[in-house]
Order: C-alpha cells, then structure tokens, then sequence
C-alpha cells in the first residue's frame, strides 16, 4: 500500500513509498485512511530538523493529523465498520512516570513516550493504518470533509482548559481572550473561545485574504498591527500565543493586563537572538502576578473536548478553514505555503470530501 514516507534527520527524503500492510500488533481497530493535515511539524520533519524511525527501520510514515474510516474492529467493542475516527498521537512512556501513570502523557515528564508519525512509531499518512481501540476516537459522521482538523483542536482544547484551570486557582474566571495569529491553532483556539462564552479577539498581519473574514464569521474582533494596539482595545484577561514569533512571545508577556495569563502555543525556531527589557518583564510578571505557560500535545479528555467542539463548529466555517487539498501523489504542492493558506490537506484514499 502506498504511504507518506520519511528518513528522518535526512533532508529531501520523503516520497510516497510502498510498505506493508499493518500488522495486528500496530492495534486492533484496521482504518481506512482518508486524509492527513499538514503542518509545521510536518515540514520540520521533512526538512531533516528531527523525528525518529520506528526500531529496526530507517523510513517514517508520516501524518499525525489523521482521519479515517473504520474497515474492521472487535466484536462488542465501541467501534465498528463504517465509523469515522481519528488516531491519538502520543503514547505514554513505559516506565511511566507520575503523569503518564495518572492518564496526563501530554504531560510526560521524563521524555520517553512515543509519538505517531513524530517518533518512534509510524503515522497516519497511509491508505490503511491500525490504531489501539483504547487511542482510538469516534467522530460526527457529519464531519468526514473536516475531521483531520480534530488533532489541532485537542492542542487549542488542552490550551484554554490550562488558561481556565489557572484562572480558577487565582480565583477569576477569565473573560477575554486574544489569539495572537490566524493560523489554524489561533483560529480553533478563537471558536473554542466562543464556544466557552469568551469575549474573543484575533491578531494578525494581514489584512485581506480569508482570515479576517473567519475571525468575523465566528463574532470574534479582528485586529492587524501591533499588540499594544490589540490589547487596548480588547483589554483580554488571556493571551494565547499561537505564532511562535519570538518577539511577540516577548510582547505577549510585556502587555498582560494584572493577574493576566499568557499560554505559549507556538514554537519558536532556535538560535535566533531578541533585544528585550526583560528586567521590566520580570518585573511586571511578578508584581501583577502574571502566569505564563507552554502547552503542547494532548490526552484522552482533550481528544473528547475537541471531538464535541467539532460536532458543535458551523461546518460551512471549518471548511472554510481549509484552503487546499492535494492527492497524496502530489505531496509536494502541500509543503509548498501559499500567501492565502490557511490549512493544507493530503488526501489519501476513498472520498474525504
């Protein structure tokens, strides 16, 4: 069967490959994939940054943003043929250590769990994959044409269920909230927002394509420019940070309001240098009593959270959220961003759409 495949930490090596068949000890739920997102992880991987091959292999199947179908599932389980799913990504270590023993492995502390198509164990991105009933999760027949947004919903789903969590132990509910970045986490992470009864504002450069119009479309408040700006106006509580751009990072923090939260999302290429004043940062952050996080990944509840954000989501809105979608031999055009892109899909098999 034809498949996604990488040598990871070896630039130029991805093609679509034949491998074989998934065996039962890859999971008991055989799926029929339909198609893979794409993301910057994605293209780290391809582009030889890092992953990390399966033992015993030099090639990764690629695609942790999965969708698929349900081909065969034990008798009397919760799933059966027909059944639209997506696959967990994250595997919790073997020892485990007191977060993964505790169902958290989004958490991991001590970094030996595994990740679908990331490290260690093969992606999604093939015409047919197995998946552990247990990491296994069933979605709204209604959302076959955007189900592979699922996996970045559960890291946005975990993001504003770590903002709220913290502003229950500083004994405020946080009421505004800006997204720094129209990406496909910002723009989740904005209807998760709204879902929630959020006052919801979204910053970004641009100032035409489909962003803004789907920033409005969900009643949030679209901003362009800087963050001081973004900030006078919406007066957010909360900032989740979804760019990666290091000097927004540091303007997020330099701009919280008092007692304010900042969730860093984003992921920040290493090696580049800022100037800051991080004395006034450290000061500010301790005398308003600021909190700022990083959050990445996601367990079991965050899958379920993002599963009923979806089914609830207008779909007309999260099509809207997908710009492109390539055939899997066409992988390349995927990787290749476009100045109205949004997210990109490879399809895979069967009718995605």
């Amino acid at each position: 069967m034809r498949a996604l495949t990488v040598i990871p930490e070896q630039k130029g090596s991805a093609a679509v490959t034949d491998i074989e068949e998934p065996g039962p000890e890859q999971g008991d739920v055989l799926v029929n994939g339909l198609a893979i997102g794409v993301c910057g992880t994605d293209r780290e991987i391809i582009a030889g940054d890092y992953g990390q091959a399966p033992a015993g292999r030099a090639r990764l199947v690629l695609g942790h943003e999965s969708l698929g179908v349900v081909q065969e599932a034990p008798e009397g389980g919760d799933f059966a043929a027909g059944d639209l799913v997506v696959g967990i990504v994250r595997r919790p270590d073997p020892v485990p250590c007191d977060a993964c023993g505790r169902g958290e492995f989004d958490m991991c502390r001590n970094g030996l769990f595994k990740e679908r198509g990331i490290n260690q164990l093969d992606g999604y991105g093939s015409e047919r994959w197995r998946v552990e009933s247990e990491y296994c999760v069933k979605l709204d027949p209604g959302l076959r044409s955007v189900g592979m947004l699922m996996e970045p919903t559960t890291v946005v789903a975990k993001a504003v269920e770590q903002i709220q969590r913290i502003g229950e132990a500083m004994r405020f509910e946080p009421r505004r909230m800006l997204v720094t970045g129209a990406g496909p986490i910002g723009l989740l992470g904005a209807m998760l927002g709204i879902q929630r009864g959020l006052e919801v504002h979204v910053l970004d450069q641009v100032t035409d394509g489909p962003k803004p119009e789907l920033v409005e479309d969900l009643g949030a408040t679209y901003h362009s420019g800087d963050i001081a700006s973004a900030m006078g106006k919406a007066r957010a509580d909360a900032i989740l940070e979804a760019t990666g751009v290091g000097r927004l990072v540091f303007d997020a923090m330099d701009h919280l309001a008092p007692g304010g939260i900042v969730c860093l999302t984003g992921l920040s290429p290493a090696g580049g240098t800022l100037s800051v004043d991080a004395g006034s940062i450290n000061r500010d952050l301790v005398l308003q009593n600021n909190v700022v996080l990083g959050s990445v990944n996601a367990n079991h509840r965050h899958y379920q959270a993002a599963a009923e954000a979806l089914a609830a989501a207008d779909r007309s809105w999260l099509e809207g959220l997908i710009t492109r979608r390539v055939p899997l031999e066409s992988y390349t055009e995927a990787l290749e961003t476009q100045p109205d892109d949004v997210k990109v899909v490879i399809e895979i098999g069967g009718d995605a759409a």
